[in-house]
């Protein structure tokens, strides 16, 4: 049927010779010349000029241009193009049709050559022709023929059509050149609603929400009314830019305009913009207040449920959709349903999946990859990806990212690799999902390698990887680069901000992570959960306790933000900081969450500062009960228990070790010199310039007063037989110094240095940083496991608690 309906559409003359149709069309052609077709269609189509007057009285007859015209729109393509065989082909009408008939079946080259074979004939296009014409060129995606056909409208005066122009700001959209659709729509002499709707939906389309909400505005002030379509475009719009009160103003525009009280696409779309928002209340009561309820509507529900981490209720509300009458999961409810799964319920719904035969299914399978990333379950996404019958974009993505999410960073980066060698191009969203990567293997020159590449690709003013490109400067050690990527983003959103504010809190900057708050709120921008976690760390960072407090009480007051762990944590760590352990452990029973291990490490670190053992069982007891093999518990109840000269309880805590399969994580400290990353471990002897670090070591460690065995001296309580071995360990041999000093050789005098040690760094070597900042005039910047240490002039941006 395919072949016959091919042959239908050519024209045997020298269809090459038409100008719209391009040379990949054109090899396709004459391969498809090749098929063997009936002998009579594979004729020229000829316009026979004897008794025509007799012929058009026979074919022209309504009943038939009809019948013609019910067969096309149907999808009967093949019966109509009989039916045309059969007609005057000298009427325009009947060519439009039959193009209009191929455009409403999806087959869009086949339009575009009977297009060329109705101009071949010598039939005048009419301005009903090529809305649909135009139409066809987009949907095979061909800008050059686009152009083509855009420079034939011209030639033929057909500029002033709205219907015509339209088409092209529609095609030029799609093909992704606003500034070609922004020409045609400022050209035109007559815009209707529909004019004014294919820009806001383009710009839409193209992620644009900015300039579609001002096109929204500039159509209100034109005298214009939105209808049905403008106004889902506007509320689309709206999660793009992230501006809640827009979207509240612009529902409230649909209600009084009656757009939204009976429309399910509105509703729908209302429903979507608060689910983005995390509005889950505003979404219920649309969702509840619903009449009808199609497929998309509970979709939409079920996808804001799991996106908000309210799972329980996300597998309700698809149990309700199984009841519901008349209406069946589809693979758009699965896809949304998965960010709510864990492994186990995420392997369900893929069992469920393959019992219906979704697959393949391109979104669905990337889908899956992106939930079995987030469990950690990468094989399971690796098997998925390598079986995938068609891969795209958004697959490499996902599976990029879920490297990155598992730490497998040089894996990550090694599949970027083999994406930049295929076809496909990176697009904003696969260099933000690397970027982290970069950040977490703590090669700086690299990252700026690849920032020069985002900057060459033309994404260096994108806010998505401007902010990825914030958090990647921050956690590789520079501050300094990490602030003017944030001041390059024009428009900032809340990512924006909430990211600057973490990098200065991470790096001990609490004071200006505060000031950037203020500065945030004074833009317009309203704060969310992740904006307090990044302030309250700061505040916990830096030990501002009251200021702690402050915005801890104004995120609930005024924000109406219910505190999640993390925030509870911040402000245990605040609490642990004053020593009062009471009101620590009181703060912890007074919570309305369920204590999790974290918030017990919290006061466990906090006793570990102040050297409260009794504290420390105590925590350590409850993290136990729920992760029994946490090897930081161990370690630091191991390490006080050492201090404190409590043998018995260190033999025990190393049998209760042995006998779990733990062990001490090894301490490892990176350094970059001349764009070459070198790791330490303690008492490493392997760089081929190990005798000069240590002789720098010596002589810094001479220089600032330290005494070869001060570490073993000023632990009274030491075993005789465990001095040696202590010696061999002693904190002068500690990986983060020989780094550092590494570094102090290795770098321009006055440069900084930068480490990063994937262990928390030991007091000692925290007062010898101190000093030698001081002694070499050399800012130094260590990221340990927990925040950045910032060592100048003999002091560190900590403020000593950590």
């Amino acid at each position: 049927m395919a072949a016959t309906i091919l042959a239908r559409c050519y024209c045997i003359y020298n269809f090459d010779a038409c100008k719209c149709v391009s040379s990949e069309n054109r090899h396709q052609t004459k391969v498809k010349r090749n098929l063997v077709i009936d002998q009579r269609l594979s004729k020229p189509t000829r316009i026979i000029v004897r008794d025509r007057s007799k012929q058009r009285n026979k074919l022209n007859d309504p009943a038939l241009t009809r019948a013609l015209r019910n067969l096309a729109d149907s999808g009967s393509i093949e019966d109509a193009l009989h039916l045309f065989d059969e007609m005057n082909k000298a009427d325009a009408f009947v060519w439009n049709v039959m193009i209009r008939g191929f455009v409403s079946s999806g087959l869009y080259h086949e339009a575009v050559k009977f297009y060329c074979r109705m101009v071949f004939a010598g039939i005048k296009a009419d301005s009903f022709t090529y809305p649909f014409v135009i139409k066809s060129v987009a949907g095979i995606s061909s800008l050059e023929d686009g152009k083509k056909i855009h420079a034939m409208v011209i030639k033929l005066g057909f500029v002033s059509d709205v219907y015509v122009c339209n088409s092209l700001i529609s095609m030029y959209m799609k093909l992704g050149c606003a500034w070609d659709a922004e020409k045609v729509f400022e050209e035109m002499p007559e815009r209707d609603i529909v004019s004014w709707n294919s820009m806001i939906s383009g710009y839409l389309a193209l992620e644009d929400g900015f300039r579609s909400l001002m096109l929204f505005k500039e159509m209100l002030k034109c005298g214009f009314e939105p209808d049905r379509f403008s106004t889902m475009s506007a509320l689309g719009a709206c999660s793009y830019v992230y501006s809640p009160i827009l979207g509240k103003e612009i529902h409230c525009y649909a209600i009084r305009s009656r757009i939204e009280t009976s429309d399910v696409m509105v509703l729908t779309s209302v429903l979507d913009m608060y689910s983005k928002y995390g509005e889950v209340s505003y979404a219920e009561r649309i969702f509840n207040g619903m009449i009808q309820r199609n497929i998309v509507a509970w979709n939409v529900m079920i996808g804001c449920y799991a996106r908000n981490g309210r799972v329980v209720d996300a597998f309700l509300c698809f149990q309700k959709l199984l009841k519901a009458n008349g209406l069946q999961p589809d693979v758009i409810t699965l896809i949304n349903l998965l960010p709510a799964c864990a492994i186990l319920e995420g392997r369900t719904i893929h069992g469920y999946a393959m019992r219906r035969g979704f697959f393949p299914h391109i979104v669905l399978e990337t889908a899956l990859i992106d939930m079995y990333g987030e469990c950690g379950k990468l094989k399971s996404a690796e098997v998925i990806f390598d079986r995938m019958a068609e891969k795209n974009l958004v697959s490499w993505n996902s599976i990029i990212a879920a490297y990155v999410q598992n730490g497998k960073n040089y894996s990550a980066l090694e599949l970027l690799q083999e994406l930049l060698d295929s076809s496909l191009v990176p697009d904003s969203t696969t260099i933000a999902s690397i970027l982290p990567a970069y950040a977490e293997s703590l090669s700086l020159s690299e990252g700026r390698t690849f920032h020069a590449y985002i900057i060459k690709a033309r994404y260096g003013s994108n806010t998505i990887i401007l902010n990825s490109l914030v958090h990647m400067y921050a956690m590789c050690g520079d501050l300094e680069d990490a602030r003017k990527c944030f001041d390059q983003v024009v428009l900032k959103d809340i990512v924006s901000w909430n990211s600057i504010i973490m990098a200065y809190a991470v790096h001990g900057f609490g004071r200006i992570s505060v000031c950037l708050f203020s500065e945030m709120i004074s833009s317009g921008v309203e704060p969310n959960k992740s904006t307090f976690a990044s302030l309250l760390a700061a505040c916990s960072i830096s030990g501002m306790i009251n200021e702690g407090w402050k915005y801890f009480d104004l995120m609930k007051r005024e924000y109406g933000i219910d505190p999640g762990i993390e925030h509870y944590r911040y402000m245990l760590d605040l609490i642990g900081r004053t020593g009062n352990f009471s009101s620590a452990t009181r703060f912890i029973e007074e919570m309305p969450l369920m204590p999790t291990a974290r918030i017990w490490g919290s006061l466990l670190n906090a006793s570990r500062n102040h050297s409260d053992i009794t504290v420390a069982e105590f925590a350590a007891e409850q993290i136990f009960k729920m992760e029994h093999d946490n090897t930081g518990c161990y370690v630091l109840l191991l390490n006080m228990y050492t201090e404190a000269g409590r043998w018995e309880d260190v033999n025990r805590i190393k049998l209760l070790m042995k006998s779990k399969g733990i062990t001490r994580t090894t301490s490892r400290s990176t350094v970059e010199t001349k764009s070459k990353t070198q790791v330490f471990t303690n008492g490493d002897r392997s760089h081929v310039e190990t005798n000069k670090i240590y002789e720098v070591l010596n002589i810094v460690s001479r220089m600032i007063g330290e005494e070869e065995d001060s570490y073993v001296h000023c632990v009274s309580k030491l075993r005789p037989e465990t001095l040696l071995k202590r010696r061999s360990n002693s904190p002068r041999r500690h990986s983060v110094r020989l780094a550092t000093c590494l570094g102090l050789i290795s770098t321009e005098t006055g440069r900084t240095v930068r480490v990063k040690n994937n262990t928390r760094i030991c007091r000692k070597c925290h007062e010898f940083l101190e000093k030698a900042s001081k002694m070499t005039k050399r800012e130094i910047i260590v990221g340990d496991s927990k925040i950045f240490h910032h060592f100048s002039n003999g002091s560190c941006s900590c403020g000593n608690y950590w």
